[in-house]
């Protein structure tokens, strides 16, 4: 990209690329274009040396902000010449990554002037709205705060990835051991037997030596059985991974039909990685969040505004039947505003001075930027989401915020134009909580408005409002329990020469070097005291659809969820108890605000003695206890804290955390809560904190943003996925999955991450233990064939066994396998942990699926060989020939395997009907006409096995044979799964046995035989009659009147079927019925009571 810039050693722009500019250049911008490095703004197209940026680069917002140069540059305007001759020399800070913070001084033409963040424009901003402006270059290249921030790109591999390597190189060995152990039974039976075949094979005594025979069958052995290594593997896991990432692409209920926006899975070598999450990174505004405030109650003076009432005097919702507050009497209303309470807009009419002053406040103190579109209407571009609901508020109620200046903000009050002298602007930061302006009104007055966290307010106002501050403080507390967010309104009244006095003590400290911001704190404490109350506000930040109950379901899951967000700090933790992450339930909540690293370790050490007690030694501000490795810690930490915690970090702290000597007492704290927040942190500490739980906890991460500032966490987390929001599709570019609202993570985790992780795991242990199973054979071959490398097998048996007979049945049910359904798992988040914990495929598995190919070898190669051993065919041939004993195991082989994976197949479809039974169809076809007499006609030397399939497959001792074989390495199999799922069953098994017992009981009761049997119970105890003639479908029996011992017998075996149903419903209306089973619930809870009066009471008599 290339920019217009002009160099001290010219007095012309010219067109340079952005890698050539240089510190001290002055770049000339124009609207819509990117920034390309940070600058000094000097003058603008606007009054006062104004401009407006886009930072969605940088800290994902996409309202505008404004920024204002130095009265002594704005006055250079777009003169190139001027321009050319300015020298001004700047002192500041040394490059760093904090976006919200910049401390420098201009000296030029013998004055100093101080410089902050509301004079510079940062890399990666956008100019919006503003014709041109100029800046000098003060960061440039990788000292740029955009390029400080940025995170390095890396290659993504799962767990399951690194495993296979190393499982790999360990099957490498594993064959090279085999070839070995041949190698040296190859020149132990040359040296010792070999000897007497010399005649029959013509060599010359001493013409072969026995150790160089054994070096040939080394390599001959390792060609043979090279099948044990999976090299076939690596595409099938390719194949497989590309099946799973169409299903999530597929997924229409991860599609969302607002913005026409299906889920996109952007990777394809990730997928089983979503079954294993352990921590999930969450930015907030937009991510969590639809970004949307809206005004819903306010206290002034005493009297809540906001409320519904009916004619009854109760509250209601009439939000349907009434009219929204200054629609119909203000046509520069938003008619998006909902707000319903007319008693408020009856005090404005009436001139309450309280409520003239608290709107009139909500219009002057913010830092909104207005604009007017085409049609002449008022566009706000705000800052904080918070304060657009406030400004549009006031603008709804009759006082509207029209413009502002550097010196002037005009609002109209109730139709009459006003303009107030900016005097002051006390911004907002963590610390402060607050923010104020001093203003002028037309007759002379000077004010101070401030709003703010109530908890800071409170504690400066004059104790005059007292009496007004109790009722407030009860009204904030109704509020809050409303889940709103809430603010304190307040004012005071300035002397003009008080003010003189602290405006100047405020510029000297404004132009100062040392202590600087030390010293402009102490004069906003000092202004901000004595301040009369007016009120609060409350407003609704609407959380997306969904998010409250994806939170829990990821929790009840054993995910931790940490929020990361560039946000104050009182936005962020009430979305977090807006989302649940944060209850009223929880023992403590720790909240770190340390301004240095002492003060921060201080304040970890403290949160940590809470956590633990006094049981722990502490030394020095560190804990003292042994290193542990982290599944270790995991069970320290259930065994010492009782309760769930929550930790609240800022930025600034969290930048004295993530120092070496202390971010282990940070990751101990964080990782023993339940929630953790951190707010006002830039897209680099983002991605540090991602790499420091990675690093040390050894978990796998997935981070979820939808802004450029959450690229680099997003980078950095095993697992990104980006949210095509609303500030564009930077996160989308970089992640690796993308969809449009927060809640489909709880099904790409749960359903398509938990799927994927369990076919994938089933895959693996199949594959390996298939691949034992065939090769092996070769090797228990070797000690009867004089280790000679001789094939058990066809040639072309070898060649088409895993491309042929048995890809596509292990592709199938590691594509469409499924223990239980999606709704089940999105039921029953528990299914997930296995996942975590890594418990369906690791080396012990490996292991297992090793032994179980080994057994299954041995099964094949000796059964046969015993079988075969001096035995006669039904003709009276003898047939213990090689061509049919190794069509024998051929055959036995590709059987067991169908076999074994029809046993693991879960979830059967048309596809892996076809593929298994198909695949064994396929054997036999190709089996017989490779032996068939015409393909050995034209190629004999291929083809030797001539008729072989024909002659010993229509002998009935093979077939006893085949199915010995089968019989004996699939019964181990199955009974070693029956007593497991019996006696020590998973929880997908319980889950399966539940749905199971529901599905009898459904078909119990809709057979129409529950109906018989409880009108049965119903006659008999009700009047004692003989019961009709009436067939029960279900017991298959008459019952004859009369015959009254054939009728006990009927009644006492219908007893006994409805005992075992009355059990199966009282589970069924226990379980979480997927809502189309809904009716038959209410069914089986009628039944239910019917049983439990007429079942029991015959088994009493």
């Amino acid at each position: 990209m290339t920019v217009n810039i002009m160099r001290s050693t010219s007095t012309q722009l010219q067109n340079e690329k952005w890698m050539n500019v240089k510190v001290g250049d002055i770049i000339k911008l124009e609207n819509n274009q990117f920034v390309a490095a940070d600058l000094l703004l000097l003058s603008s197209s606007e009054p006062h040396g104004l401009c407006y940026i886009e930072t969605a680069e940088l800290d994902g917002e996409t309202n505008l902000k404004v920024r204002h140069a130095l009265s002594v540059t704005s006055e250079l305007g777009a003169d190139i010449s001027r321009l050319a001759e300015f020298d001004g020399i700047v002192v500041c800070e040394a490059p760093n990554n904090k976006l919200d913070k910049f401390t420098g001084v201009l000296s030029w033409k013998g004055s100093k002037h101080s410089l902050n963040n509301e004079k510079i424009i940062l890399r990666g901003c956008v100019l919006r709205n503003t014709s041109w402006c100029f800046g000098m270059v003060i960061f440039a290249g990788p000292d740029t705060k955009l390029m400080q921030n940025s995170g390095k790109t890396k290659f993504k591999r799962t767990s399951i990835d690194r495993l296979m390597n190393t499982l790999v190189l360990w099957i490498f060995g594993f064959l090279i051991c085999l070839g070995i152990i041949l190698a040296i039974g190859n020149s132990i039976w040359e040296n010792q037997v070999g000897d007497q075949f010399r005649t029959f094979l013509f060599w010359n005594e001493g013409e072969k030596n026995s150790v160089f025979s054994g070096f040939l069958t080394f390599w001959s052995y390792i060609i043979i059985l090279n099948t044990v290594v999976p090299i076939s593997l690596y595409v099938s896991v390719e194949v497989i991974r590309l099946g799973h990432s169409y299903f999530i692409n597929w997924d229409r209920k991860m599609y969302y039909s607002g913005k026409a926006t299906p889920a996109q899975a952007r990777t394809t070598t990730l997928n089983e990685e979503l079954g294993q999450i352990e921590y999930v990174f969450s930015d907030k505004t937009g991510t969590l969040t639809e970004n949307i405030m809206t005004f819903k109650k306010c206290s002034i003076n005493g009297r809540i505004y906001g409320e519904v009432h009916d004619v009854l005097g109760q509250k209601t919702d009439m939000t349907k039947k009434k009219e929204a507050v200054g629609v119909s009497v203000n046509p520069q209303a938003d008619r998006t505003f909902q707000f319903f309470d007319h008693h408020l807009m009856e005090s404005i009419k009436m001139g309450d001075p309280k409520v003239h002053e608290f709107l009139r406040l909500l219009a002057l103190c913010h830092t909104v930027m207005s604009e007017e579109n085409s049609a002449g209407e008022l566009i706000y571009q705000v800052q904080s989401p918070d304060e657009g609901a406030l400004v549009t508020a006031a603008k709804n109620l009759g006082f509207i915020f029209k413009s502002r200046t550097p010196e002037t903000i005009t609002i109209e009050e109730l139709g009459t134009l006003v303009t107030y002298q900016l005097l002051a602007f006390l911004d907002f930061n963590n610390f402060r909580k607050r923010m104020s302006v001093i203003v002028r009104n037309p007759e002379g007055q000077i004010k101070l408005y401030s709003k703010g966290a109530d908890t800071i307010l409170f504690e400066r106002l004059h104790p005059s409002n007292e009496d007004l501050l109790t009722l407030t403080s009860d009204h904030l507390s109704e509020f809050a329990g409303e889940g709103l967010r809430t603010l304190a309104i307040a004012y005071r009244d300035l002397d003009d020469k008080y003010f003189k006095e602290w405006h100047k003590m405020l510029e000297d400290a404004n132009a100062a070097v040392d202590e600087r911001d030390e010293r402009i704190a102490g004069l906003y404490e000092e202004i901000e005291r004595d301040l009369m109350l007016l009120g609060a506000t409350a407003v609704e930040d609407k959380l997306q659809e969904g998010v409250i109950e994806t939170v829990t379901s990821l929790s009840l899951a054993n995910i931790k969820i940490w929020v990361l967000t560039g946000d104050k700090q009182e936005t962020a933790i009430n979305i977090g108890y807006a989302c649940n992450m944060l209850t009223d339930d929880m023992h403590d909540v720790f909240i770190i605000a340390g301004n240095t690293a002492v003060e921060v370790r201080e304040e970890l050490r403290k949160a940590k003695e809470n956590l633990f007690g006094q049981n722990r030694s502490f030394s020095n501000g560190h804990v003292v206890f042994e290193k542990k490795q982290p599944l270790e810690l995991d069970s320290v930490v259930e065994e010492t804290v009782t309760g769930d915690y929550a930790l609240i970090i800022n930025g600034h702290s969290l930048a004295h955390a993530l120092e070496n000597d202390v971010k282990n007492d940070l990751l101990e704290l964080a990782c023993m809560c339940k929630t953790v927040v951190c707010c006002r942190v830039t897209p680099l500490q983002k991605a540090q904190v991602v790499e420091l739980v990675k690093k040390h906890r050894n978990a796998v991460t997935l981070a979820i943003g939808d802004g450029a500032n959450d690229v680099s966490m997003i980078k950095s987390a095993h697992i990104g996925v980006g949210i095509s929001g609303q500030e564009g599709l930077q996160a989308v570019l970089a992640s690796d999955y993308a969809f449009a609202q927060f809640r489909y993570l709880q099904r790409l985790l749960l359903v398509h991450g938990r799927w994927s992780y369990f076919r994938m795991c089933k895959f693996l242990r199949y594959f390996f233990y298939k691949n034992f199973a065939f090769t092996l054979v070769h090797f228990w071959f070797g000690f009867f064939c004089g280790f000679s490398a001789q094939t058990v097998y066809d040639q072309w048996f070898i060649t088409l066994f895993n491309i042929v007979y048995t890809s596509l049945p292990v592709l199938a049910m590691g594509i469409f396998d499924q223990d239980v359904n999606d709704q089940n798992s999105m039921d029953c988040p528990q299914l997930y942990k296995p996942g975590q914990l890594n418990l369906l495929f690791n080396k012990h598995k490996f292991f297992i699926c090793m032994a179980h190919g080994i057994y299954t070898s041995l099964v094949l190669f000796f059964i046969p060989y015993g079988a075969f051993y001096n035995v006669a065919g039904e003709d009276g041939q003898h047939i213990a020939d090689y061509q049919s004993f190794a069509v024998t195991m051929a055959t036995s082989l590709v059987i067991v395997v169908s076999v074994q994976i029809a046993l693991d197949t879960s979830y059967w479809t048309i596809i892996n009907h076809v593929f298994v039974w198909g695949s064994i169809a396929t054997y036999f076809s190709i089996l017989f006409t490779m032996h068939s007499n015409g393909l050995f006609g034209i190629f004999p030397r291929q083809f030797p096995f001539v008729g072989n399939a024909r002659h010993s497959l229509t002998q009935k001792c093979i077939w006893l044979v085949i199915l010995l074989t089968t019989v004996a390495s699939v019964m181990p199999v199955v009974a070693f799964r029956f007593l497991k799922v019996d006696l020590f069953p998973t929880l997908s098994d319980q889950k399966r046995l539940s749905l199971h017992k529901v599905a009898h009981c459904v078909e119990f009761i809709s057979s129409g035989c529950f109906l018989s049997l409880w009108v049965s119970f119903v006659s008999r105890s009700a009047s004692g009659r003989r019961l009709k003639r009436r067939q029960d479908p279900c017991v298959g029996e008459s019952l004859r009147p009369g015959d009254q011992a054939r009728e006990d017998l009927d009644m006492l075996l219908l007893t006994k079927r409805a005992m075992e149903s009355l059990s199966h419903l009282e589970k069924i209306c226990e379980l979480k019925i997927h809502p189309r089973h809904q009716g038959w619930k209410r069914h089986c809870i009628i039944a239910l009571a019917g049983l439990k009066i007429y079942v029991r009471k015959p088994q009493t008599q």
